[in-house]
């Protein structure tokens, strides 16, 4: 991507200014990103909180859960990481976890996931009627990027650490993470806490536009509203025709 690192920078910039106005006006900010194995939450979260500040900013990504946990509300565990006034909190990976690996992989009941979809919308409801400005972005590769990418994390002694049992089960089990995430944005879009859909399988692309996008519904004085212009091709609110038009990847 032609002038990725000049158009981070200032992207960036206007990330330091968005911070300065949420801690002045006592706001709470969540993001939630989500997407596929391999497709890039690491990066882009890096991306956005590099210059941040840490008192300020919290990146939130769960273990598995205790036994205790799996025997409590299945939302109670995620309660304590949402933002404080004055804070940026961003999951990486989020309750769902539920919709996604732990429906496919048989981690949770039939019913425990049905529950799950009659709860998420009023739960999402009462964050963002609590004052929290929340925003949800699902990064979607295809299989054949998420296959190059898991294969270059087992070859780098650097990413290695990222391929777990499950992620190598992730090229296995395509058709049905496919399924899952279509019934999880079919579900759970909405217009109080409506999933945006990125395109990442060019990363650097990915990044810009996110942090474009993300920037550009937030409040903040001194918004450089030129630069926030983001490309449609790239990121959008879902639609249930992207599963059949092609956006996402199939």
């Amino acid at each position: 991507m032609k002038h990725y690192k000049e158009t981070l920078r200032a992207l960036q910039i206007e990330l330091v200014k968005l911070q300065r106005h949420f801690i002045a006006c006592n706001d709470r900010i969540l993001i939630i990103v989500e997407g596929r194995d391999a497709a890039g939450k690491d990066g882009v979260i890096k991306r956005i909180v590099q210059h941040l500040s840490p008192r300020d900013t919290r990146v939130v990504a769960m273990r598995k859960p205790t036994e205790r946990e799996m025997g409590a509300w299945y939302f109670q565990r995620f309660v304590p990481h949402l933002p404080c006034p004055q804070e940026f909190v961003i999951f990486n990976r989020s309750w769902y976890n539920r919709a996604g690996v732990e429906h496919v992989m048989g981690f949770c009941s039939e019913l425990d996931y049905q529950q799950f979809f009659r709860m998420v919308n009023p739960f999402e409801q009462m964050l963002v009627d609590s004052g929290i400005q929340l925003r949800k972005y699902y990064l979607d590769i295809n299989r054949e990027e998420q296959r190059q990418r898991l294969a270059a994390r087992e070859e780098d002694p650097l990413s290695n650490w990222k391929i777990s049992p499950i992620d190598r089960e992730a090229l296995r089990y395509w058709p049905q993470y496919t399924e899952a995430r279509n019934t999880m944005l079919r579900t759970t879009h909405n217009d109080i806490a409506p999933w945006i859909i990125v395109d990442a399988n060019d990363k650097k692309s990915a990044r810009i536009q996110l942090i474009k996008d993300l920037l550009s519904v937030m409040n903040y004085n001194g918004k450089d509203k030129e630069l926030l212009e983001t490309d449609s091709k790239i990121v959008r609110k879902f639609n249930e025709s992207m599963i059949e038009d092609g956006f996402l990847a199939s």
